[in-house]
């Protein structure tokens, strides 16, 4: 990779979050030796990861998409929370390499099907989620949550960063709606960084308005970058 990376920019395309507005990206390749440094770099700067490309919005008129971090020593869960988290015993959690298998593809299509029919990933096969899982240049791990009779429950992509973990991607079984898997999946994250000694936890682009991204106002406290700066959020 060269020392300098190279930006380019996307046309404009249809918003996925806001309806009758447009979007457009800019990006850049993690490859090579310095794939895990730049990435650091580009997510302290709220660019995120999608296989070897991390990208950052820039629309010309808009600036709703906000990143987000969650501040893992100061978080307290809620009431709600705390519910969500009784109604998950006996979850067995483990971290992988990121090998794509049968299993995850599988749970992956169901999810897609059930939540986001109409969304372009409906049409990815394996091969496209194993390039999904697979194609890294920095340190990633695949999470899996199984429960008490091995059957998989929910699946993260995570990057490790030099200051917190980042959820690249996640799924889960649509079928299991009353667990808040989701949201179970979020705080497993946040008790992960907090027992790595990682301050932070990354959950890409909070957008208001938006009722897709709604749900990253509950981890309180957070940091938003805001006007180029980190900037504190209580509620």
């Amino acid at each position: 990779m060269r020392d300098n990376p190279q930006f380019y920019m996307t046309s404009p395309s249809p918003c996925p979050y806001l309806p009758g507005r447009d979007e457009r990206k800019v990006f850049t390749h993690l490859v090579g030796v310095h794939a895990k440094s730049l990435n650091n770099v580009l997510t302290h700067s709220g660019f995120r990861r999608s296989q070897t490309i991390a990208y950052r919005p820039a629309c010309e008129n808009c600036r709703a998409c906000i990143s987000v971090r969650v501040l893992v020593d100061e978080f307290s869960p809620s009431r709600n929370l705390r519910r969500v988290m009784e109604k998950n015993p006996g979850v067995y959690v483990e971290a992988k390499q990121p090998t794509a298998t049968q299993e995850q593809f599988d749970l992956f299509h169901r999810y897609l099907l059930t939540r986001h029919p109409d969304g372009g990933m409906a049409e990815m096969g394996l091969f496209d989620f194993a390039t999904m899982i697979e194609d890294t240049h920095i340190d990633t791990r695949i999470i899996e949550y199984h429960d008490l009779t091995g059957r998989l429950l929910g699946v993260c992509l995570t990057d490790i960063l030099a200051d917190g973990l980042s959820m690249v991607y996640s799924f889960y079984e649509p079928e299991d709606e009353h667990r808040s898997f989701g949201t179970y999946m979020v705080l497993d994250h946040i008790m992960r960084a907090r027992r790595l000694g990682l301050p932070y936890l990354y959950l890409g682009y909070w957008v208001e308005g938006s009722p897709k991204m709604a749900y990253k106002s509950r981890y309180m406290p957070q940091e938003r970058l805001l006007n180029g700066e980190w900037q504190r959020i209580e509620k």
